[in-house]
């Protein structure tokens, strides 16, 4: 299987797909303005108690009081307690960490009441987003992730990810990590540090160690509260950092500064694969360019099609997600209803498994597949819902099909799913159902050109129309957009796009920044 990933950068926006074998399997698009905050540690006040949910609301900035409970204090959180003391008592000298001290472990049956207080200042951080009418869920057992560790302060502890097999290899690792790691801390070793020598590993552990340093300093420095004093990766790297791994055949950016900076940090994990990052320069739009548009459009929404006309039926409620198989217009097999059924379920199986990373969809999700009455059919179906979530990086569970045919599975949820709307609003009457006649809207077309030229006084831009409406417009040798380039000049660049609905338009600069041309009548 080769992996590919595309990064389509706007002024807005940015958006990363990621391809498995030319398919699309998880998609992120979010403002540029938004940031992602699961990772990010803040000193905040706690808010108020509530006793009988044994945790208490902390605020940390967001419109939601964030959540977090006694459980999640975790162990060490006498000594972080006392060691944040410390660091606050001195604005100028910072107490070093390496001298804190290791305090008795916090009682898994213990009370908020007890440990906490209002008003009181605790080390947070982030481990799932703001969801709905919920406020994010928050920790105090801190860490920092990096390509091949993760630094746990207090812990002091070294693991070994289970999925390293060779005993040989894990008993390295761990005697490696105990002769580098810092005073006070713990460390759990990734997989994919696997036969990684003890340099890079020493590397990365400085690394994470000095962002643990600077946050602390942050906390000494600073008095408002909440405060952020430690912000996890951009989207685009801490997606890298998860997903990265040898099989990847390309990472195409059409940014130049986020280029750099994909390339700054695969240099840094990987150097020989560094010529993978590839900087797209191309006219038309990237995603049109890599298959992702028709993608999107095609995987999101109710309704999904997949094999020889069978079709899935997605619901969200508050409570969970819910998915119906349905056999639409698949002809029935010469030998019988129960095999036309198991190859519906099991092409069902592969989609579902592909629409729950690309929708990033957590929580509990019920499938109602087809009934089958063999035992080793539905069996035969389990065993495939299995292997199909193997490649899924989110913690989750399976149970076998019911007696009723439903499949129960959860599956973790750090923020919300991704919701693409794929419907199109008519970018002519707004839902008003009735258009100018289409014939009419080159004539439009042109009067923004000559608006653009003669006017404003930008000479070189990019018309980004649909696909059929481009095809129209450089139709023949005496195209109307050759008429255009002789009357407003060669800058006048026509490009099909995908995303675009039949009437709709946008123009662009040479620094691909948008220009808004719409009137007052069309935004309405």
């Amino acid at each position: 299987m080769t992996s590919e990933l595309v990064i389509d950068v706007q002024q807005k926006e940015i958006s990363i797909a990621l391809l498995e074998d030319k398919k699309l399997v998880e998609y992120q698009n979010e403002p540029r303005s938004a940031s992602f905050s699961v990772g990010n540690i803040y000193i905040a006040k706690v808010k108020k108690l509530m006793p009988g949910l044994n945790a208490c609301f902390v605020d940390v900035g967001f419109e939601r009081d964030a959540f977090l409970h006694y459980l999640d204090l975790g162990t060490q959180f006498s000594s972080y307690e006392k060691y944040l003391k410390q660091v606050q008592s001195d604005r100028k000298k910072l107490y070093p960490f390496a001298k804190a001290t290791r305090l008795p472990d916090l009682k898994k049956d213990g009370s908020v009441q007890t440990t906490l207080k209002v008003g009181q200042e605790v080390l947070v951080q982030i481990v799932k987003e703001p969801i709905s009418t919920k406020g994010p869920r928050l920790t105090c057992e801190l860490s920092f992730a990096g390509r091949y560790l993760v630094l746990m302060p207090f812990n002091d502890k070294v693991s070994v990810s289970s999925k390293i097999k060779s005993g040989e290899e894990r008993a390295r690792l761990k005697q490696l990590i105990h002769s580098i790691k810092p005073r006070n801390c713990g460390v759990i070793v990734r997989t994919v540090a696997e036969g990684k020598r003890v340099a890079e590993l020493d590397a990365e552990l400085k690394i994470l160690t000095k962002r643990w340093e600077d946050a602390l300093a942050k906390v000494q420095r600073t008095q408002q509260r909440p405060q952020l004093v430690f912000e996890e990766t951009g989207r685009t790297v801490a997606l890298l950092r998860d997903l990265f791994n040898p099989t990847y055949e390309s990472i195409h950016v059409n940014d130049e500064e986020v280029y750099q900076e994909v390339k700054d940090y695969i240099t840094l994990i990987a150097p020989e694969k560094a010529n993978i990052v590839k900087l797209f320069t191309g006219k038309l739009p990237i995603f049109d360019c890599f298959d992702v548009t028709k993608q999107i459009k095609s995987g999101f929404g109710k309704i999904v099609n997949y094999k020889h006309g069978a079709y899935l039926y997605s619901e969200h409620t508050e409570a969970m997600h819910v998915i119906d198989v349905n056999s639409g217009t698949r002809t029935k097999k010469e030998n019988g209803q129960e095999q036309n059924a198991l190859e519906t379920n099991l092409g069902a199986a592969d989609e579902i498994a592909r629409q729950l990373r690309l929708r990033d969809i957590g929580g509990i999700i019920v499938i109602d597949f087809i009934d089958m009455n063999l035992a080793e059919d539905r069996q035969m179906l389990y065993e495939r819902m299995c292997k199909n979530m193997q490649t899924d990086r989110a913690r989750h569970n399976i149970l076998p099909l019911s007696k009723f045919g439903l499949m129960q599975i959860t599956r973790q949820r750090v923020r919300p799913a991704m919701d693409v709307n794929v419907e199109e609003t008519c970018p002519s009457c707004f839902g008003k159902g009735t258009v100018k006649a289409s014939l009419l809207f080159t004539d439009q077309l042109e009067s923004k050109i000559e608006t653009l030229v003669n006017k404003i006084g930008i000479r070189k831009f990019y018309l980004h129309v649909h696909p059929y409406v481009a095809a129209y417009i450089n139709k023949g040798v005496f195209s109307l957009k050759r008429r255009w380039q002789m009357k407003y000049g060669l800058g006048v660049h026509v490009i099909p796009s995908q995303k675009l609905a039949m009437l709709q338009y946008e123009f662009y600069d040479t620094h691909r920044q948008f220009i808004d041309m719409k009137e007052e009548i069309e935004t309405k």
